[in-house]
């Protein structure tokens, strides 16, 4: 492995490029509320922007994490657990890309914006990932960060942190929890092995634990239908949202029946696809 492929592992890029596509959405958004057109080059910066942030927080914990990654199957072939980078190397990267995106969103869009960014770093980066070896708690306050993307892009377009910034915050905060129980579920053996504690029920993998999937999920659904009600969107994407959230449901509902690896892998990838889906519905029904 070349050290620049290995910094280019350090950012997780797909997961990244992923919280960057979330800020866009509310970038795009909030451009729209206020100048009602679209800046695309101010949306791409937003996603690099967000991009670097979220790699340089991915990298702190991987940092933190080096010898747990070691053994899990999953993260032992990471840059660091393989000795590719050093951990002084990647604290050099940590800076250069939590500064280099900070200063980009501080300094082409507004200070707001690079304060809610640095917080997410901070959160994520500081808070999060030592809490993961403490208490399940480490599932909601990693689904603060986790939630901020489309606020932060949305105080990028308008400068003001309003109800409509609060609500997409929302839609995400409350997605994150069953998209990392069945992320946890799936991979609850080799958590076991770092001593990570994410399911949110004692038992592990046991129908206490499907029954808060299925409850944050049914939640999901009216809150997923905020934007129709505060005016952010037409007809077509509360439909979406409806539609989409009840499959969503449906699959904790057969997680519940079953108690099975299985299932919670359908709602594993269900999630992948639940949030760009209704997130992309929103942006649409506004154009």
């Amino acid at each position: 492995m070349t050290k620049a492929r290995a910094y280019f592992q350090l950012l997780k890029f797909r997961l990244s490029l992923t919280v960057a596509f979330s800020a866009a959405i509310g970038y795009m958004l909030g451009q729209h509320e206020f100048a009602w057109h679209i800046h695309w080059a101010g949306a791409l910066l937003v996603m690099l922007g967000g991009l670097l942030v979220t790699g340089s927080a991915n990298t702190i914990n991987q940092i933190y994490e080096k010898d747990l990654d070691r053994l899990m199957k999953r993260t032992a072939k990471r840059p660091l657990p393989q000795g590719v980078l050093t951990v002084t190397e990647a604290w050099v990267f940590v800076v250069v890309t939590g500064l280099a995106g900070l200063l980009l969103l501080g300094l082409y869009f507004n200070p707001l914006t690079a304060a809610i960014s640095l917080l997410s770093l901070i959160l994520y980066g500081f808070i999060y990932t030592p809490l993961k070896r403490i208490s399940p708690i480490c599932v909601a306050v990693g689904a603060i960060p986790g939630g901020l993307p489309p606020m932060i892009g949305w105080v990028a377009a308008t400068g003001m942190l309003t109800v409509e910034a609060w609500i997409l915050f929302g839609i995400q905060f409350m997605w994150q929890f069953p998209h990392f129980w069945a992320i946890a579920w799936v991979l609850d053996e080799d958590y076991h092995k770092a001593g990570f504690k994410m399911l949110p029920m004692e038992g592990g993998r046991d129908l206490r634990t499907a029954f808060q999937i299925m409850t944050y999920t049914l939640i999901l659904i009216p809150l997923s239908l905020l934007p129709f009600y505060f005016g952010m969107t037409d007809h077509i994407y509360p439909m979406v949202a409806a539609v989409c959230g009840v499959l969503f449901l449906m699959q904790t509902f057969y997680l519940m029946r079953t108690v099975s690896k299985k299932a919670a892998m359908r709602i594993m990838f269900g999630s992948f696809l639940y949030l760009p889906i209704v997130q992309i519905a929103l942006v649409l029904d506004k154009l």
